[in-house]
């Protein structure tokens, strides 16, 4: 296929980024109706070029094999956390919203940046609400708290669990990466320190009484429940029943089917649980999980003509990628396939990405972990870190923007975000390609 067959894929990021800003209330009410009409046009598309079965089998296959478990793992962590309710006087000052990016940061590789964000947001959002400059605290939480934090393990990011299910160690990335995410955290830690001092310090301090209330986490029932989850993603990667079903050439495994069911019931199991006080003083309801099932379903099936243009390497539309990232000998160029794979997550989905580049560099874990450690340093960092570029960069932006919009906050529009988040964070990835720390990111 041809690039005009990418075209619904960029009409409908298009859509996403400029929906909202140029006529939010039609948007509001119709973005699933959008979506699924670029969706439809993809696989009108496909079906023209290869004919309705494999159109048909590609459609199935973007389903049940990517957005399935996709959808089920961040509805369970959003049900979850959305039981768990800190209460008590928690002012946004600089010094408690820096600890609390700090906290979220540290957590998201254990619970995922999903579960990271969806834990913290609300309170986070009620410390600073009073506050009017309040845009900042947001656009640093999703970028530390719902990206960067989750590059130490592959139950942080969906990417690094793909590369944990195609063989890479469990802590390789732990061992590996520690030092340069500890040096983009600590670094937008500051940044993020010194700009809401200065924002605070132009603030208005809002009148008290005098009296506060203890901080208090309730709901702790759904810790237990994200543990639940954690093991339940564990068990799943490591236990191979060998059993399958066949749906229109998608092979559906049995371990996938039976984490999925689980990660469902914890979900149930946490709505029974949890008193519903906690969840309405959270503000919780269910148009962000909404939003974003519709929004990345369209995502998912209009990216397949992008996804089968890049696979087909050299041959393809996008062949002059991999003689990007690839020397003229055939070594790999560690600086291209970081900000390759960082750029094309930023507007991708990050998982196929990595995926992509992970093949495109062979796809040997053992390789890819011992003489080729920068490059799978650089997949690895290119797909977490530089998600946190856009909305669409990873599925907690989009929730952590939806919830913050629900509850007042102004947030840019897709572009504003955009320009926010670069302009930070530009500068350090920077710095990542020309530090002289292992892996080294070589550019040839």
């Amino acid at each position: 296929m041809t690039w005009p067959f990418a075209l619904p894929f960029a009409g409908l990021l298009l859509s996403i980024a400029l929906g909202p800003l140029l006529f939010a209330r039609f948007w509001h009410h119709h973005y699933g109706k959008i979506a699924a009409a670029w969706a439809l046009v993809a696989l009108a598309a496909l079906t023209w070029n290869a004919g309705l079965g494999t159109a048909l089998a590609a459609f199935v296959h973007a389903l049940l094999a990517e957005y399935l478990s996709f959808i089920v793992l961040l509805f369970a962590l959003y049900t979850v956390a959305g039981g768990i309710l800190v209460t008590g006087d928690i002012k946004g000052t600089p010094a408690t919203n820096t600890a609390i990016l700090a906290l979220g940061t540290i957590i998201a590789s254990v619970v995922g940046t999903t579960g990271a964000a969806m834990i913290l947001v609300r309170p986070l959002i009620r410390a600073n609400l009073s506050r009017p400059h309040n845009v900042h605290v947001l656009i640093f939480f999703i970028i530390l708290a719902a990206n960067v934090g989750g590059a130490l393990s592959p139950l942080g990011d969906p990417p690094l669990f793909v590369g944990f299910l195609r063989g890479v160690d469990f802590f390789w990335t732990t061992q590996h990466l520690w030092l340069q995410t500890a040096i983009v955290a600590g670094l937008l830690l500051v940044i993020f320190a010194a700009i809401d001092a200065w924002r605070f310090r132009a603030e208005k301090p809002s009148s008290t009484d005098g009296t506060s209330e203890p901080v208090r986490v309730r709901g702790l029932v759904n810790v237990v429940l994200i543990a639940a989850i954690v093991v339940n993603t564990l068990v799943s990667a490591t236990w191979k029943p060998g059993i399958s079903f066949d749906v229109f050439g998608t092979h559906v495994e049995l371990q996938n089917l039976v984490r999925d069911a689980v990660l469902a019931a914890i979900a149930g199991l946490s709505l029974w649980l949890t008193p519903d006080e906690h969840r309405e003083a959270n503000g919780f309801n269910w148009e962000p999980i909404r939003e974003v099932a519709k929004l990345f379903a369209a995502i998912f099936t209009a990216i397949v003509p992008v996804i089968a243009m890049l696979n087909a390497g050299r041959s393809g539309s996008f062949g002059w990628l991999l003689d990007a990232v690839t020397t003229p000998a055939g070594a790999p160029r560690e600086v291209a396939y970081f900000w390759s794979t960082g750029l094309m997550s930023a507007f991708l989905d990050n998982a196929p990405t990595y995926l992509l580049f992970f093949e495109l560099a062979g796809g040997d874990p053992k390789v890819l972990m011992g003489e080729l450690s920068g490059t799978l340093a650089a997949i690895s960092m290119g797909a977490v870190y530089m998600g946190a570029l856009t909305y669409i960069g990873n599925a907690p932006n989009f929730m952590v923007a939806a919830i913050a919009n629900e509850r007042g906050v102004q947030m840019p529009s897709f572009f504003g975000y955009m320009l926010r988040a670069g302009a930070v964070l530009i500068p350090l990835f920077v710095l990542l390609t020309v530090l002289p720390i292992h892996p080294l990111l070589s550019p040839h």
